[in-house]
């Protein structure tokens, strides 16, 4: 199986031990203790989970610069985005060494992760924008991602890490919710050797699944992970239970039995584009797979990034050798009137757009939310009926 990245076994930060974990939870509650940003308590989540092995833990603000410059922290470690716990105060920690991170996202705020401070940092003005410049590729409040980073404060708490719990991805998506562990696992049982990771935020329509299964003809793939965001989108995207119950009902109807395995990651997106591609492929290796689909405007928002800026970001700015992992390029796909199937626009030179069935999401939404199906040539029928059922139940 592939290797970690950076290292020759997965490093996990979740405490697993039944008896260090009761320890550390009846600590954390003698541990002064911060409400920690959502953002960071997915950081959390995936430190945990071992989907960012080898980092130890959150970063510090030379490392989170060194990162968005380079993608490397300063003493060399390879990762594509800089990983901070960001606070709007730092009162509530004074000198303590020891601290408890508490989970934003559940009611109480229960104990996420107890951290080893080995530095608590304000972040100025400059150091904000470079970081907000070199990963978002934008200053824009209006951008999400670059929204969300900047409303979480300026204050960087950083240090090693152990992770108690999963926040709500493991109780609300208890069939879904996997750890790279567990799919690292389930690979090896499944007897997969060539693994294709396909990343998603959004049911996934006929262009969308003819992607994944093109993707391994080609690769010569044993299995396909279908791996979903379970944390926060933007508001107007559709629910995570939504959109797996999806997922599935065309997992189990159009895909082969063993050929694929629907998993999710608890994460808040970053809207990043290209930064946030490196970081989808660094950790779909971590969890296993051998390539990973990169497709038009892979983890974008609005007109902020070129349409194949994140394939071509690992030609040009990854350091060589970073990733083991490999790429498959994809154009859009859509369903061709002339060939009668799905192919890739890129693939088909002779056709104008009027020659596929290409449908705007507004007008996809408009359909299924007046209980209209779009066309077969668009979406699964099958698909289509669960997303008319959640549209129809907004009104």
């Amino acid at each position: 199986m592939i290797r970690p990245v950076g290292s020759d076994a997965l490093q996990p930060l979740f405490v697993y031990d039944p008896d260090q974990h009761h320890a550390l939870m009846r600590q954390a509650e003698t541990l002064p203790s911060v409400v920690i940003s959502s953002q960071a308590a997915g950081n959390a989540v995936m430190l945990g989970a071992g989907y960012f092995s080898p980092l130890p833990g959150f970063m510090n603000v030379a490392d989170a610069l060194s990162v968005a410059e380079t993608m490397r922290t300063t003493s060399g470690l390879f990762f594509p985005v800089p990983l901070l716990c960001l606070l709007e105060s730092a009162a509530l920690i004074g000198d303590a060494r020891r601290i408890a991170l508490r989970d934003p996202n559940m009611e109480g705020n229960p104990v996420l992760a107890i951290m080893n401070v080995e530095a608590v940092e304000t972040v100025s003005d400059a150091q904000m924008a470079q970081m907000t410049e070199r990963v978002y590729r934008t200053q824009d409040p209006q951008h999400p991602g670059v929204a969300a980073f900047h409303g979480q404060g300026r204050v960087a708490v950083s240090g090693p890490i152990q992770v108690l719990h999963f926040s709500y991805f493991q109780n609300d998506f208890p069939d879904t919710f996997r750890t790279a562990v567990q799919i690292r696992n389930a690979i090896a049982e499944r007897g997969w050797q060539r693994v294709v990771a396909f990343q998603t935020r959004n049911p996934m329509h006929l262009a969308h699944e003819e992607l994944c299964h093109m993707a391994m003809e080609r690769l010569h793939c044993d299995g396909l992970v279908i791996h979903m965001l379970l944390g926060k989108l933007k508001p107007g995207d559709i629910p995570a239970p939504v959109r797996d119950a999806a997922i599935r009902k065309m997992v189990d109807l159009y895909f082969a039995p063993n050929s694929a395995m629907v998993t999710g990651y608890g994460f808040d997106m970053l809207y990043a584009g290209p930064r946030e591609a490196v970081l989808h492929a660094y950790f779909r290796q971590n969890m296993g797979a051998t390539h990973f689909i990169i497709g038009r405007d892979h983890a974008g928002v609005g007109d902020y990034y070129g349409a194949f800026d994140a394939q071509t970001i690992f030609e040009e700015e990854v350091p060589p050798g970073a990733l083991a992992i490999e790429i498959f390029k994809a154009d859009h796909t859509a369903y061709s009137k002339k060939l009668n199937r799905v192919v890739m626009m890129c693939e088909a030179p002779d056709h104008t757009k009027d020659d596929f069935v290409l449908l705007s999401g507004t007008k996809v939404r408009e359909l299924l939310g007046s209980g209209i199906a779009p066309p077969p040539e668009f979406s699964r029928p099958e698909v289509a009926q669960i997303l008319m059922d959640y549209y129809q139940s907004l009104n």
